[in-house]
């Protein structure tokens, strides 16, 4: 207990000094625009080789030893390239400015920050509790807090780095971290998981490289792997091939299709991991490399293909979540799914759709930490994660069930974000080309996002009778992050026009010389909407317990107080109520091979495009 005490405070510190940091850096560059650091490389450069063969090394060895030769020899494959990379163009592979900031970075880094650090805290308690739960897997709580601080290190650098070399050093520390939380337990199943995620992500570094050797050949006219030079001043049709293939890497990394199988295996890993993954880094640093490359792929084929593979993605893993039972794996194709809308808007690439799109990875980091880390706790006091043994939480665990009303309410209901950002993207495709397509596909997308979310909301709040209140454990996860990412999701909708003026506006207007802006009308109905759909997990709270238990009409007489009732023939049955999961329409085995197979087509079609432009 004094050993678990001591990592508390560490955590803790740690979590309130990188906090801390990134709200300094909102202070201090909210109103400065771009501003760029020439921090000197001499020394860094040849560091970052040393790290990035010790990695490769790493791999081989991790490969050999659980035989994934597909893993060594990607990384073999990378190595190579980056070898001949840095000796045969070194010349161009100078960069100025390696670090700078921006609007688009703070908001990155807030979610990493701010986001990131509540979860690192939530997980000092909730490994403990893990390590009860399952005796069989070794404790290695301390390698894993290192690897989370490690890997939000990672992401504060990728998102600072102007030196395209720098962010893909980063880039490949994220990787490897990923596959070292997602292995934690060390069982079959997580050891398989995280090689496939390793696997998928290095496919994607490989295409990384490839960009950066092309880009460095052609320096004098592709800007070099200066990020700021490529976007602003680089020649649009020799950038755009490089552009596609680091478009790639982030759709392997952002796990759209078909490259989304490697998030749902990481859901093996503890909650805090996954949480970690949706929400404030890794898949969103696959988002975020794909709306910096934005302007690069308005109005191009190219930047239409990438579109579409967001957007099928969103729309199957939308419905495929209706097909799913298990909390976490709804929470898994969710996060596939809002991904894919997001690369959508970043690939046709408009200022109102980069506008969306930012919003859009704002408020679904901030909703689906909440989500996880909730579904966590939930099943340590329920002992499933399954959303039918969640009925009646309202009643067994009041306070969290509210807390995840108000998450998933975040994620689909007005005048929540990821909703408002949903309508600017209707809004957005309708003056971008071949804009019909997107908004169909967005139509139906959200249409199945109500059907999964709202069956949910309905087993959590459904007011059942006996039932025991299990919010309480026997060891307790700590409720203070949880209550400050639920007051982040309110807020974040409250603050919205703020978040929009402030950040999402000027590095718009920066891009692109013009921006989007939102209606004072939209915003005043926002917030009475909003006033009025808090009205329902409240009432739950303050008048449960005067609420009168009736049983529900069966067509036949009660035979008890509780579920059972006497039916035709005089059989005593049992009153049970079940979502749809609707498998054979919606299931995994009907849509997810057809997803992999267009979306892989679309990214051929890509590369394809961007060549012949080149």
């Amino acid at each position: 207990m004094k050993r678990t005490a001591l990592r508390y405070v560490v955590v803790i510190l740690s979590a309130l000094a990188i906090g801390g940091v990134s709200i300094y850096l909102l202070v201090r560059y909210v109103f400065a625009g771009a501003v760029y650091f020439a921090v000197p490389s001499g020394t860094v450069d040849p560091l970052m080789l040393v790290i990035e063969m010790g990695l490769a090394l790493f791999i081989i060895y991790m490969g050999v030893k659980f035989k994934n030769y597909l893993a060594i020899a990607l990384a073999v494959v990378q190595a190579a390239l980056l070898v001949y990379l840095e000796t045969t163009y070194s010349g161009s592979l100078h960069v100025e400015n390696n670090l700078f900031i921006d609007q688009f970075s703070i908001i990155m880094a807030l979610i990493i920050g701010i986001i990131g650090s509540l979860i690192a805290v939530y997980s000092v308690r909730y490994m403990e509790t893990y390590h009860h739960h399952h005796p069989e897997v070794r404790d290695r709580q301390r390698t894993f807090f290192f690897v989370i601080f490690i890997f939000l290190a990672a992401m504060f650098g990728l998102v600072f780095s102007n030196n395209l070399m720098w962010v893909l050093f980063f880039w490949e520390i994220t990787t490897i971290t990923s596959f070292l939380l997602i292995g934690y337990a060390e069982t079959e199943e997580a050891t398989k998981n995280a090689f496939l995620a390793l696997v998928m992500n290095l496919l994607g570094g490989v295409a990384f490289v490839a960009a950066l050797i092309i880009l460095a050949a052609t320096a004098p006219l592709s800007g070099g792997i200066d990020l700021a030079g490529v976007l602003s001043s680089g020649d649009a049709a020799v950038i755009l091939l490089p552009a596609a293939l680091i478009g790639f890497a982030g759709i392997t990394k952002a796990a759209l299709m078909p490259f989304s199988s490697w998030l749902l295996g990481a859901m093996v890993a503890p909650t805090p991991v996954s949480a970690l993954l949706h929400s404030s880094t890794m898949v969103k640093a696959g988002v975020y490399i794909l709306v910096r490359f934005a302007p690069v792929f308005a109005g191009t084929l190219t930047g239409f293909s990438i579109g579409l593979v967001g957007g099928l993605t969103f729309v199957l893993a939308s419905a495929i979540a209706i097909s799913q039972s298990n909390a976490k794996r709804v929470l898994a194709y969710s996060t596939i799914a809002n991904l894919g809308l997001i690369a959508a808007c970043a690939g046709v690439g408009t200022y109102m759709l980069v506008w969306a799109a930012i919003l859009l990875i704002l408020f679904h980091a901030i909703a689906k930490a909440l989500l996880f880390l909730g579904t966590g706790m939930i099943e340590h006091r329920i002992g499933s994660r399954d959303i039918e043994d969640m009925e009646g939480l309202i009643v067994r665990m009041p306070r969290m069930a509210v807390m995840m009303f108000i998450g998933m309410a975040g994620m689909f209901l007005a005048p929540f974000g990821m909703l408002i950002s949903k309508w600017a993207a209707i809004e957005a495709f309708v003056q971008a080309p071949f804009g019909l397509i997107f908004i169909a596909i967005l139509a139906y997308g959200s249409a199945v996002t109500v059907f999964f979310w709202a069956k949910w909301m309905g087993k959590l709040v459904a007011v059942t009778r006996e039932r025991e209140r299990v919010e309480k454990g026997i060891l307790e996860e700590p409720w203070a992050p949880l209550y400050l990412l639920t007051g982040l999701v309110v807020a974040a909708t409250l603050l919205f026009p703020l978040v929009s003026s402030l950040l999402v506006e000027p590095y718009v207007l920066a891009i692109y010389g013009v921006t989007a802006r939102m209606a004072q009308a939209n915003v005043a109905i926002m917030i009475l909407m909003m006033a009025l759909l808090l009205v329902l997990p409240v009432s739950f709270m303050l008048f449960k317990r005067s609420a009168k238990h009736l049983p529900a009409y069966m067509g036949g007489r009660p035979a008890t107080p509780g579920r059972q009732f006497v039916g035709s023939l005089g059989i005593t049955r049992e009153a049970q109520t079940r979502n749809y999961y609707l498998n054979d329409y919606f299931g995994e085995a009907k849509l997810f091979r057809p997803g992999l197979a267009v979306c892989t087509a679309l990214i051929i079609v890509s590369w394809i495009l961007a060549g012949v432009a080149l």
